[in-house]
């Protein structure tokens, strides 16, 4: 894949099925964090709420991945997010079996509080 220009962009050059989920779970994301911007980072799509990152997701040959970049996150729905682990800080998960839209919810919003933290101190 190219390297994208734009959200758009990225989602166009992706397989229709896929394209249809990242597309599914975009909508999830900016419903939980309507304030947060879309941007390409690391050559994929991510959000950032108040110039800090909040969260990625990618299309790979075999999966998607969801990278919320907080091992505090990870360890917060540990028990949750346990069958979509891959890794110290992705979520990988398929067309098929997607991430539920409540944790998806539970995850950008504890995001959310992490950087409301963060931007306090």
């Amino acid at each position: 894949m190219a390297t994208p220009k734009s959200v758009d962009g990225y989602l166009a050059a992706v397989p229709k099925e896929q394209r249809q989920a990242l597309e599914k779970l975009r909508s999830q994301i900016r419903a939980a964090a309507p304030g947060a911007t879309e941007v390409i980072s690391y050559q994929m799509p991510a959000f950032k709420q108040d110039g800090r990152f909040l969260v990625s997701y990618a299309a790979f040959r075999d999966h998607l991945s969801v990278f919320p970049a907080s091992y505090a996150v990870m360890e917060l729905f540990g028990d949750e997010l346990k069958p979509f682990f891959s890794g110290k800080g992705t979520l990988h998960f398929t067309t098929e079996k997607p991430i539920p839209e409540a944790l998806v919810k539970k995850v950008v919003k504890a995001r959310l509080r992490e950087i409301a933290e963060a931007k306090a101190r």
